[in-house]
């Protein structure tokens, strides 16, 4: 297992009291993130309605990481809420609120509480990347082909 990276993380004032992120087993790739309503301010989210629910902290990543807002695949399987922009990018630059935008699929509304696990932040180094002009690309065996063009995997 790699070293820990170190997160520098800033509690508003909504958020105090929230557990840490943290991933909850050795083999976790995500930590969970909270709701950071008010008690009593529940969100209801109806069918096809979308909410910008707030985490309460703001944090430091390291210059060269970047963190991921992923949906938690039990809210996902059990209610068809989900993250509205999968993953969500959050750069080593931004210093405001986290915040997930959470999206009901389903077909019964879902309440958000403060506390309730909405969704799993991973997070993960970046490549700096440049592109170059040119003339011509290398041949590979797909080609230009795209979605689809390497057959049906489903059964």
């Amino acid at each position: 297992m790699s070293e820990a990276v170190s997160i520098g993380l800033r509690w508003l004032d909504h958020g105090a009291g929230l557990p840490l992120p943290r991933q909850q087993t050795a083999g976790a790739a995500g930590m969970d993130l909270v709701a950071a309503l008010a008690a009593g301010a529940d969100i209801v989210l109806a069918p096809g309605k979308r909410a910008l629910v707030p985490c309460g902290f703001a944090m430091a990543l390291p210059l060269g990481y970047e963190a991921q807002v992923r949906p938690r695949s039990g809210l996902a399987v059990k209610f068809g809420v989900t993250v509205l922009n999968a993953p969500g990018t959050i750069d080593a630059d931004y210093r405001g609120e986290v915040m997930v935008p959470l999206i009901n699929l389903g077909e019964d509304d879902f309440v958000v509480r403060r506390g309730d696990r909405i969704a799993q932040m991973v997070v993960a180094p970046v490549s700096a990347a440049q592109f170059r002009l040119t003339e011509m690309l290398d041949d590979t065996e797909r080609g230009a082909n795209g979605f689809g063009s390497t057959g049906r995997s489903v059964g």
